[in-house]
């Protein structure tokens, strides 16, 4: 844990940083000029998107599709589906932290011609309601819920109230028209995983999406936790392989013998036909 987030779990409470947005231009082989806000936080992810990546999605969206991106951030993994989708697709991307917002949101206007994603500034949670998230850094770049978690583990000592709304119900409310059509469900929540896709109980078994989850850091994760989430998957009809999507490949299947080989890692999982 760094020196500042010691200082600030005893109560001292530096000022936020506030960081500002870059409008980038990338040609893609397949996909031509694709234009990507960044968020110029120093340890913000890479935005750019790569072709790669898009083809791997494409093995399994197609033009038309929904996916729904839940821990969008500033749209990383959000502008990949959405090229994948196509501007007759949908990608609803959640990100409730206000720093980013705002970069996720500028990321939903730009390629009108070749997306359409809908920013939505909320948490899946199983509730609706105000919650706190906590972050690594003054600037609120990585964080999440951290519930049932010592902060001195997690070290995630900088505070935000953000709003958290059922997924499946705010769906059904206010666009029924895509759960049809939903193909795809990524979720990156800093540990929070399970109990997100346990509040999609019911949308993962209607809909069969694949889905891409994190296996969050081992270090951080409470005993057990990484086990108990490769179960949730086997038992909803799932195979499971970890995500190389700069490979442009899937990569090995996950199994208990190598399930904490990696530090922190995202798998890609795909329905079983005739699973439920």
């Amino acid at each position: 844990m760094k020196l500042k987030e010691v200082v600030y779990l005893l109560g001292l409470r530096p000022k936020p940083k506030h960081y500002g947005i870059a409008i980038e231009s990338h040609d893609l082989p397949g996909e031509g000029r694709v234009d990507v806000a960044r968020w110029l936080h120093p340890r913000a992810p890479d935005p750019a998107p790569r072709q790669a990546e898009v083809d791997l999605l494409r093995r399994f969206l197609r033009p038309g599709d929904v996916a729904i991106d839940i821990g969008a951030q500033q749209g990383d993994t959000t502008i990949p589906m959405a090229l994948a989708v196509g501007p007759s697709g949908t990608v609803l991307a959640l990100e409730p932290n206000p720093y980013t917002f705002p970069v996720l949101a500028r990321n939903a206007e730009l390629n009108p011609a070749k997306t359409r994603i809908v920013p939505l500034m909320f948490a899946a949670t199983g509730v609706d309601g105000t919650y706190e998230f906590q972050y690594g850094d003054e600037g609120y770049c990585n964080g999440g819920l951290h519930e049932g978690m010592s902060r001195w583990l997690h070290g995630s000592a900088f505070k935000v109230r953000v709003e958290g709304r059922n997924l499946p119900a705010w769906l059904t409310r206010e666009h029924p028209d895509l759960e049809p059509r939903l193909r795809f469900i990524k979720v990156d929540a800093e540990g929070q995983d399970l109990a997100i896709l346990e509040t999609l109980e019911d949308l993962i078994r209607s809909r069969r999406p694949w889905l891409r989850v994190e296996m969050f850091a081992l270090r951080k994760s409470p005993r057990g936790y990484r086990r108990r989430l490769f179960d949730f998957l086997l038992a909803r009809g799932y195979d499971v392989r970890r995500y190389r999507p700069d490979a442009g490949v899937e990569g090995e299947p996950i199994t208990p013998d190598n399930l904490t080989h990696w530090e922190t890692y995202d798998v890609l999982c795909a329905p079983r036909e005739g699973a439920a």
